[in-house]
């Protein structure tokens, strides 16, 4: 067979642009050898609908051992009574726990988009907008944190079957004993997102939402440095929601209704290398160094967002507590856009993602902000001093971003600190 020298080229830079760059999406993050090890073997040759023991294909009591693995050590991470550990993605998770819990056009409640919530819970464009009928909730304009009394009045006013904790660009801890508290009161079940945080949770850096949510989903990659993919939790309070039954009349418990959300409900063969890819990652997560990553990587996140606040910068909610920040350009550069301000970083070499802020005066193709997020750099090997002088490279292009020599001079900068740390063994 012919190598593909083609497709492999293009394999080739673009492990040599995560090597020369300063990686700053808060939703990525590098895996260890092992986690792409296990992506890249045999178990991708094998389909495996079902569950372990209950497959509708022969041959599948090996990777039956690579999957409980990963949901016995995913169990251990989160103190966690059920997990399922086949969804694709996190958006994938979150489609089951709807399929699982509502019936088209039920209420539910979610944090607004443009306030830092995520396009599965809620947007008009994706499932849960199309298929449900979406309520949201805001952070509030004075200090950029989630405002708890319109959530409370909106859930009593609207009565929604679901709530939903969890964002995509929040920077603070949630509250998550008053969302439950709400939602016993109306009957709701209590979803929580941890896909930003998971890693932050694991290592007992910020609340267990097991502890307060009946159900919740996560990605595997971000912060928990894992492959990309998704996954559901529960704790040992299992909701029976709706009245949903059995063709005999009695209620299933919830851990069923999930399992079947997923398959056959939402998706067909499990990505058996993807999940013992996971189960690496989770492996990992069970590690003392991987705590102290995690606590690096709050230093880090910390020490940008002063050093942003510092240089005149605003950040939505005037700091942070996990691993990521949201920066409003417009207090210092009102007439440079998200777009324009991450294209001119992208050519410095330095990646990030413009992103709308709470009751932004742009669209979500323009935007005023850019999101940071500091997993990856922390995995790289950065510590709290490099944070100020990466601000300061940023600060440097954003002054002048239709300066080809500025980015040229703040590319050589980022290539040759980035150069000092290694990043593959291979």
């Amino acid at each position: 067979m012919q190598h593909d020298d083609l497709l492999f080229d293009i394999i080739a830079r673009e492990r040599e642009r995560q090597m020369r760059g300063i990686e700053l999406i808060a939703s990525e993050n590098f895996v260890s050898d092992q986690v792409l090890a296990a992506m890249g073997s045999v178990l991708t040759n094998k389909y495996a609908e079902g569950y372990p023991g209950k497959r509708y294909y022969g041959g599948c009591e090996v990777v039956d051992e690579a999957e409980e693995l990963a949901r016995e050590r995913l169990k251990k991470l989160f103190s966690a009574e059920y997990v399922n550990v086949q969804p694709h993605s996190g958006a994938q998770a979150n489609m089951a726990v709807f399929m699982a819990c509502l019936h088209a056009g039920d209420k539910f409640l979610g944090l607004n988009l443009a306030h830092g919530g995520h396009l599965s819970h809620g947007s008009p464009v994706n499932f849960s907008g199309l298929m449900f009928h979406a309520l949201e909730y805001n952070v509030r304009e004075s200090d950029g944190r989630v405002d708890y009394e319109q959530l409370e009045q909106i859930a009593r006013a609207e009565r929604p079957k679901l709530i939903i904790a969890g964002a995509s660009a929040y920077s603070r801890e949630w509250d998550y004993a008053r969302i439950r508290s709400v939602a016993d009161e109306i009957g709701a079940i209590f979803m929580v997102d941890m896909a930003h945080p998971a890693g932050l949770i694991a290592a007992g850096l910020l609340d267990n939402p097991l502890l307060h949510a009946h159900i919740v989903t996560s990605t595997t990659h971000k912060t928990l440095r894992g492959p990309r993919g998704g996954v559901i939790l529960m704790g040992k309070d299992f909701p029976n929601p709706w009245g949903k039954t059995t063709p005999k009349g009695e209620v299933k418990m919830m851990s069923q209704l999930l399992d079947s959300a997923v398959f056959p409900g939402t998706q067909g063969g499990p990505l058996e290398h993807v999940i013992a890819a996971k189960a690496v990652a989770f492996g990992e997560a069970l590690t003392p160094e991987f705590k102290d990553y995690q606590i690096q990587v709050k230093r880090n996140a910390s020490a940008m967002a002063e050093a942003f606040i510092d240089a005149g910068y605003k950040i939505i909610s005037g700091g942070t507590d996990n691993h990521c920040m949201l920066l409003d350009l417009r207090t210092k550069f009102p007439d440079i856009t998200g777009k324009v301000a991450e294209k001119a970083l992208v050519s410095a070499d330095i990646t990030t993602n413009k992103n709308m802020v709470p009751f932004d005066n742009r669209s979500a193709f323009q935007t005023s902000g850019l999101r940071f997020g500091t997993p990856a750099v922390t995995t790289r090997g950065l510590k709290e001093k490099d944070m100020p002088v990466i601000v300061e490279l940023i600060d440097r292009v954003l002054h002048d971003p239709e300066s080809d020599r500025v980015i040229s001079s703040v590319r050589e900068e980022v290539n040759k600190m980035m150069s000092k740390y290694q990043l593959f063994a291979w």
